[in-house]
């Protein structure tokens, strides 16, 4: 069995963030960066801070999510977006329990570290879903959580398929509905580190186009 934790990194032009990222990467976990098509030398930087380097022709979160678990070989796998928005260091706090059986899939609930981490909404779709998933999932969670941690096998075999924003969300409910023990535990949720918008939720429609694929999974 692989001792080491390996980590998913969903990436699309993170170029200005992936040094900083990747020398964060604590010892005993191994990064695996999914390139999702990115044009400003993401790749090249990733491999030569030693990440392993998946390129991922589909687009979408979730198509490169996915191609990064297909990847990894270690027993527990991380997820943890690319942008520097989250600090590597602590990976363990969602990595930890899982490793030692205690939880199936623990998800980082963000805690932002200044005001402007977190557009309002962002905050509020992410809000709304949440609620959606403690009503009708009987999950009790309060956010996405896109630091997150599973077993691999286990993962696999949940058989996702939604290849957009709707990946994390699907990961969730069918967690659930296989009766896994989900928690949660705080994580530092940080602006992203070239003070762009987040390609999913920085913007007003990008994150209703994020509300509309997780509802569609929701729906289904």
């Amino acid at each position: 069995m692989d001792d080491l934790i390996d980590v998913i990194l969903p990436c699309l032009d993170e170029a200005p963030a992936l040094p900083w990222v990747l020398d964060r990467i604590p010892d005993g976990f191994r990064a695996i960066v999914a390139d999702n098509g990115s044009t400003d030398g993401s790749s090249d930087i990733a491999y030569a801070h030693g990440a392993t380097v998946v390129h991922v022709a589909q687009r979408g979160f979730g198509a490169a999510a996915h191609a990064g678990l297909e990847a990894a070989t270690a027993d527990v796998v991380c997820f943890m977006d690319a942008d520097a928005s989250f600090d590597p260091r602590q990976l363990s706090r969602v990595a930890d329990p899982v490793a030692a059986g205690v939880v199936d899939l623990m998800l980082g609930r963000r805690r932002p570290t200044a005001s402007g981490a977190w557009p309002w909404h962002a905050r509020l779709g992410n809000a709304v879903v949440a609620a959606r998933l403690r009503r009708a999932g009987g999950l009790a969670v309060h956010d996405l959580g896109p630091m997150r941690a599973a077993k691999r096998e286990a993962l696999l075999a949940l058989n996702l398929r939604d290849r957009r924003c709707g990946y994390p969300l699907e990961m969730m409910v069918a967690a659930g509905c296989h009766g896994w023990r989900v928690a949660e535990v705080d994580v530092d949720y940080a602006p992203r580190f070239d003070g762009t918008k987040s390609k999913v939720t920085g913007t007003v429609r990008g994150t209703l186009r994020a509300v509309v694929d997780m509802s569609a999974v929701l729906a289904r």
